[in-house]
C-alpha cells in the first residue's frame, strides 16, 4: 500500500533543463522549511487512569496552567492469550462528568505484538468504540483521536497502513488524527497522521538503574536530538511528571525525574527543533504528580 505520494507538481512547464535548475533551487527550502507549520501554543496534559474523576487540585491545576486539552486513554489493544485475536481492555469509566470547556483526545494504547496480527476491520471498530463511548458519556467538542504503539522498523509498515485506515474512518466523523512518537522512531519515515507527540521519557534502561534514571536522562536523548531538525511532521513535546516504583532483586526502586533535568532536557529539545516550545504535554495528570513539584516548576515546565 503507498502511503506517500509525491506533493511537488510540476512547477515549470519550460525546457527540462530549466525544470531541474528550478527544482534544485527551490529543494533545500522545501526540505527546511516542510515541518515548520508548527503547533499553536498550549498546553495539555494526558490523563492515563481506568476512572474519569477529578479531585480539587486536579480541577484547580487545570484552570491554573489554562490546560484545554486532556489527552484521555479510553482503552487497550492486546492480543488474546493465544495470539489469535485482538480485543479492547481496560476500558476507562467516566465516574463524573467532562467538563464543556475541556477538549478530550480520546487516545488508544496499541501494543506492538498486535501489529504482527490481521488488522482488517480494527481501524473500523476502535473508530466506532471511540463514538459510542463519547456518546455514551457525553463527551463533545472532540476533533481527534491518539494512537500510541511502540512500533518499530519491522512493524512500522503496517502499523502505518492501519494508521491511515484510522485516519479516514476518523475523517468520516469529523476527527483528525494523532500519533505517538517515540524517540527511536525519529528516524523512520513520518507516519500519515495530522501531528505527533514526541514522547520524551520512558528513554533508558531500567537494568541500568544505578547509573541513570530510566524514566530521562539528558545522556539518552541526546543520540536522537539530530533527527529532530529533518523529521517532517508537525510535533508536540511531551514530558513525565511522574514516579516508577518497581521491585528489583527484592530492592524497592523509586524512580523520579529532577525539574532540573526535566528542563535541561526541554532546552536540548527545544534548540534544536524550536516547534517543539509551543504545544507542550505532561504526563500524566494525578494528584501525587501535582505535589510532586511547585508553581514555579510547573510554570517553567509550560514556558512557550
Amino acid at each position: 500500500m503507498k502511503i506517500f505520494s509525491n506533493f511537488a507538481p510540476d512547477i515549470c512547464t519550460a525546457s527540462m533543463e530549466k525544470r531541474w535548475l528550478v527544482c534544485m533551487i527551490l529543494l533545500p527550502f522545501f526540505l527546511a522549511c516542510s515541518h515548520q507549520e508548527r503547533m499553536d501554543d498550549e498546553n495539555a496534559v494526558y490523563y492515563w487512569r481506568t476512572e474519569w474523576r477529578l479531585d480539587s487540585l486536579e480541577r484547580d491545576f487545570i484552570e491554573q496552567y489554562q490546560i484545554h486539552k486532556v489527552y484521555c486513554r479510553y482503552f487497550d489493544v492486546v492480543t488474546d492469550e493465544g495470539a489469535t485475536e485482538l480485543k479492547p481492555i481496560a476500558t476507562i469509566v467516566f465516574v463524573d462528568t467532562v467538563p464543556q470547556d475541556l477538549e478530550i483526545i480520546p487516545t488508544v494504547y496499541i501494543t506492538e505484538a498486535c501489529l504482527h496480527q490481521s488488522l482488517t476491520g480494527l481501524a473500523t471498530k476502535i473508530v466506532e468504540r471511540v463514538v459510542k463511548m463519547n456518546e455514551t458519556n457525553d463527551v463533545h467538542n472532540v476533533k481527534e483521536i491518539q494512537i500510541d504503539c511502540d512500533y518499530t522498523l519491522r512493524s512500522r509498515q503496517g502499523y502505518y497502513e492501519f494508521l491511515a485506515e484510522v485516519r479516514e474512518e476518523a475523517r468520516k466523523h469529523a476527527m483528525g488524527l494523532s500519533t505517538t512518537i517515540r524517540l527511536h522512531q525519529l528516524s523512520m519515515p513520518v507516519p500519515p497522521v495530522d501531528y505527533g507527540v514526541l514522547m520524551i521519557y520512558n528513554t533508558g534502561d531500567p537494568q541500568k538503574y544505578m547509573e541513570r534514571n530510566p524514566i530521562l536522562d539528558l545522556r539518552d536523548v541526546e543520540p536522537y536530538l539530530r533527527y529532530l531538525g529533518s523529521y517532517q511532521l508537525k510535533l508536540a513535546a511531551a514530558y513525565p511528571v511522574f514516579s516508577w516504583q518497581r521491585v528489583f532483586y527484592n530492592m524497592n526502586l523509586v524512580h523520579e525525574v529532577s525539574a532540573d533535568e526535566i528542563l535541561k532536557v526541554k532546552a536540548a529539545v527545544e534548540n534544536e527543533r524550536d516547534e517543539l516550545r509551543h504545544s507542550i504535554l505532561l504526563y500524566h495528570l494525578d494528584h501525587d504528580n501535582i505535589n510532586r513539584y511547585d508553581k514555579k516548576t510547573f510554570e517553567a515546565f509550560y514556558r512557550h
